[in-house]
């Protein structure tokens, strides 16, 4: 495995694949004989977009001039004060739609008007990457369906409207958990039943190859203008931390992707009652080869999160990866953890974070006094505007 720089991106070292779409033994592509093709048309399409320069040019465009990048940093002086760490912000949250998720979105919804398809699928578990896609297929003039747990539709009530406002379907899904594995699960199901006219536009950097690789290459783009821009406020050095929630991971992955050639401690953050790392075995689910939550039989075990983004069993395979070779670290914060961070940030630095970045936020909080005097680049992937709603029940 070898770790070599980003096509556009000299200073970004990113870990490749190998030519089975394999992070040293995770990865792969496990999927029916009828979607082969369809992953193969994909990795095809997207190794000729991404080597071509006019589709870097149109896709930097629309990131800069409509989901208004490149985002800020923001050094947090009080946090920074109360924790004894110096705390710097990735402000992803200041994106268009809210989050991390526009970059992916903007990449696959022009690769698949590059491939001639006229309509989109996507899943969604907090509902930022359904909202990203619903604003990418208004803008581009793409039919656009969105499949969602029946329990997150219930407690993303606000993202569900976003999406319909932009013109999307909905589905809710009932089966399973009703979260997001099993939202995955129906939007993987539609893709094969409409292949000829539709992309999966999937949100995170798992699922069969090519997609972690794919996703996590239109994700480079956090970790490039992070390392720029830590260059010039930190006088020519890096972060001593680089730390970001994870899920599925693709935020977490974007940023690490501009620092895993340095000696930056990187940490995500996974929930207690999700760390596919730290409590997971190599399994398969969702076409690939990764850690993941199962019990004694094989059977995967379902996910709890008070974040619906975070609640998902399993995690992108170049995070098992880096985990494997002791490049990345994985540990855990508790929904209670989540919740205080939730909070201090916002009252000591006037910034309401998304349930989902709260948890390295909580980690930060929990481990500051080990780390005096460091640096810390936390990844604020999303704003907190979807989960108000969630959090006036709980504190009341």
């Amino acid at each position: 495995m070898t770790i070599t720089a980003d096509h556009g991106s000299p200073n970004v070292g990113l870990v490749e694949p190998g030519a089975d779409g394999r992070f040293g033994e995770f990865g792969g592509r496990f999927v029916p004989e009828t979607l082969v093709p369809a992953c193969q048309e994909l990795e095809q399409a997207f190794r000729n977009a991404w080597a071509d320069p006019t589709f870097h040019e149109e896709l930097s465009t629309v990131l800069r001039d409509y989901a208004g990048r490149p985002s800020i940093i923001t050094e947090c002086h009080n946090l920074s004060r109360q924790l004894g760490v110096r705390v710097l912000l990735k402000r992803e949250d200041l994106n268009h739609t809210g989050s991390h998720k526009i970059n992916n979105v903007i990449g696959q919804a022009l690769l698949a008007k590059r491939m001639g398809k006229k309509r989109i699928v996507a899943e969604t578990g907090a509902g930022q990457h359904g909202v990203a896609s619903a604003t990418a297929a208004a803008l581009f003039g793409l039919d656009c369906v969105v499949y969602m747990g029946a329990v997150d539709v219930e407690r993303q009530s606000l993202n569900v409207f976003r999406m319909k406002l932009l013109g999307a379907e909905v589905h809710a899904v009932t089966s399973g958990s009703r979260t997001l594995k099993d939202a995955v699960n129906d939007a993987m199901r539609e893709w094969v039943a409409s292949v000829e006219s539709t992309h999966y536009l999937l949100g995170s950097v798992m699922g069969p190859h090519p997609y972690p690789w794919m996703v996590r290459q239109f994700h480079s783009i956090i970790g490039c203008e992070a390392r720029a821009q830590c260059r010039d406020l930190l006088g020519g050095g890096h972060p001593d931390v680089v730390a970001a929630c994870v899920g599925g991971g693709s935020n977490a992955i974007g940023i690490f992707s501009g620092f895993v050639d340095t000696d930056a401690r990187l940490v995500g953050v996974e929930p207690a009652g999700g760390a596919a790392v730290g409590r997971g075995v190599p399994g398969v689910v969702h076409g690939m080869k990764s850690y993941l939550m199962q019990d004694e039989y094989g059977q995967v075990q379902e996910a709890h999160s008070i974040s619906a983004g975070l609640d998902y069993p399993g995690v992108g395979p170049e995070h098992s990866y880096l985990a494997s070779i002791g490049r990345a670290e994985y540990p855990n914060v508790t929904d209670a953890e989540v919740i205080e961070a939730f909070q201090l940030l916002s009252r000591t630095e006037g910034i309401i974070p998304a349930l989902e970045p709260a948890h390295a936020i909580a980690w930060l909080v929990r481990e500051a006094h080990t780390m005096r005097g460091a640096t810390v680049l936390v990844n604020l992937s999303g704003r907190g505007d979807k989960d108000v709603g969630q959090m006036m029940g709980i504190l009341g």
